[in-house]
């Protein structure tokens, strides 16, 4: 009953409010295109038996960004143990790469030993029975791989979770070579787009006339697409990333959950290219796509004006307004779809790669 109950209040905590990263539909929609292409293989029995009662792939799609806060609601005993051995645990989900490079190098520019490329590699290796301080130096429990490969094998193919910008001094996109070049004086950070802000008035009108209103839910009356909200003048490009182009993309499919994106997604059979090798060398390959996506992503965006802001803690920080072309919610819409369908694909194949079907006796 105390495992039961432990479940119920982590399905009660992932329905609630949106998290990180792709935010919680984003992550939902991962973990379900998994669960339903898993489904009757060795490896969906695997992942159940270090599920709860009542989880799912898709239910915990959103662990790892609930740990971070109350946000998803009360923490359980479970999140607590993980965080306080974990003090790192909100940079296991991205990489600062720069956009314009090809591919991710061990200990290159933006790169950390704990980044979301390490990370989903020792998740992996704990998932295939390794163990030892050279691979599992977090001492992540084959649970807790199995939540981590869930969430981040979403971010990982969220393009500014891997590919970012960095801009120098001049106000122009720039590619460090080292990381002692990125000073705050002549090539800064922008965290991963955070600190470069959308005009949030003019993306909104451009995605209320380009994207079909979002389908009414059941029992609720159809929304005007883009519909005004109360809040601030601005949208970080992180955030439109994680949360507005999911939501873009569901209304072009007429989606009104995760699930039902899911199902569409695989109805379509989309053409989603195999991972070779090693399951281990498997999060450098999404890396170096999702550098190319970030390509894609920061095409014709250009930097406009400097400014400053306050943080909460009165440290100041350096902002820039971004300029994005006007039809910007139709091509990045298109990617946050096929990267999530790349996301869920690419989940489901590294399970069955893990466990892969017994030979028949």
């Amino acid at each position: 009953m105390k495992k039961l109950a432990c479940a119920l209040a982590l399905g009660a905590a992932f329905v609630s409010t949106n998290a990180l990263a792709w935010g919680n539909d984003g992550h939902r929609i991962v973990g379900s295109i998994a669960d339903q292409l898993i489904k009757g293989s060795y490896a969906e029995k695997q992942v159940r038996a270090l599920l709860l009662p009542g989880e799912s792939l898709e239910k915990v799609a959103s662990w790892m960004d609930c740990v971070k806060g109350t946000y998803c609601g009360p923490q359980t005993t479970e999140m607590t143990d993980y965080t306080a051995a974990n003090p790192k645990h909100s940079e296991y989900h991205y990489t600062d790469v720069p956009f314009q490079l090809d591919e991710y190098h061990d200990h290159g520019v933006g790169t950390e030993e704990h980044d979301i490329v390490q990370s989903l590699r020792q998740a992996i290796w704990v998932l295939q029975g390794k163990d030892g301080a050279a691979v599992n130096p977090h001492k992540f429990t084959k649970r807790q791989a199995l939540l981590l490969l869930t969430h981040l094998a979403g971010d990982v193919h969220q393009p500014l979770h891997v590919g970012s910008a960095f801009i120098s001094k001049e106000g122009v996109f720039v590619v460090p070579l080292k990381q002692e070049q990125i000073d705050g004086v002549n090539i800064f950070n922008p965290q991963g787009g955070n600190n470069m802000l959308l005009d949030d008035d003019k993306i909104n009108a451009s995605g209320t006339a380009l994207i079909p209103a979002a389908p009414p839910k059941e029992g609720e009356a159809a929304k005007p697409a883009g519909e005004a909200k109360p809040g601030p003048k601005t949208k970080p490009f992180h955030s439109y990333w994680d949360t507005t182009v999911v939501d873009y993309a569901m209304r072009r499919v007429s989606a009104r959950t995760p699930e039902q994106f899911a199902q569409i997604a695989i109805a379509g059979k989309p053409a989603v290219a195999a991972n070779t090798g090693d399951p281990a060398s498997w999060p450098y390959q999404w890396a170096n796509d999702a550098l190319v996506v970030a390509k894609a992503a920061h095409a014709d965006v250009t930097v406009g004006p400097a400014g400053k802001q306050t943080s909460r803690n009165g440290t100041v920080y350096t902002v820039w307004q971004l300029n994005v072309p006007d039809n910007y919610p139709v091509p990045s819409s298109a990617i946050a779809k096929e990267q999530l369908v790349k996301g869920g694909y690419h989940l489901a194949s590294l399970l069955q790669a893990i466990w892969p079907e017994p030979a028949a006796k």
